[in-house]
């Protein structure tokens, strides 16, 4: 179905537009597209229509981002951010309430940002073996290790906060 799509939409979609072509950092890029899609996007939304919502783009991504790399006939390059970009809500997938709870999202979700980008960048705890998968699924894959160990280190980072301020 995709191979039906012409180039042009099959890289935009990949890209975000020019996003991805933007600066010497794409990667950057995308999270800030990823970080304003669960601003708009998901923050409004409940816990299971959140994750509902991250299945469905990841489902998309994969072929998408498969597509795009037979188009661009590079394995995974710099300025395909659709990984980025579905990833990012993960990285705050359960956090919204205890977020709120403490005064400081814009804060904290700028803490996600960072942690997100240095997981993705250095891939520590095999997450760079997660980038061999074949195809789009490989794309995809080390980026959602990243958002699951950025939420991790949130989940702790908020419980120690709220620890260290007795509530």
């Amino acid at each position: 179905m995709l191979a039906l799509l012409p180039d042009r939409l099959v890289t935009g979609l990949c890209t975000a537009g020019p996003v991805g072509t933007w600066g010497k950092a794409p990667g950057t890029n995308g999270t800030l597209v990823g970080l304003a899609l669960y601003t708009v996007l998901f923050f409004p939304l409940g816990l299971v229509a959140e994750a509902l919502l991250i299945a469905a783009l990841v489902a998309l991504a994969i072929p998408i981002c498969d597509e795009g790399e037979r188009r661009m006939q590079k394995r995974d390059p710099g300025e395909m951010i659709l990984d980025e970009i579905v990833a990012v809500p993960l990285c705050f997938l359960g956090l919204k309430a205890q977020l709120a709870a403490t005064g400081q999202v814009w804060l904290f979700m700028l803490l996600g940002f960072g942690l997100f980008r240095l997981y993705d960048i250095l891939k520590p705890f095999g997450i760079r073996r997660l980038q061999r998968a074949p195809g789009g699924l490989g794309v995809v894959l080390d980026d959602l290790a990243a958002a699951v160990a950025t939420n991790l280190t949130l989940h702790l980072l908020l419980a120690l906060y709220r620890t260290a301020l007795g509530t």
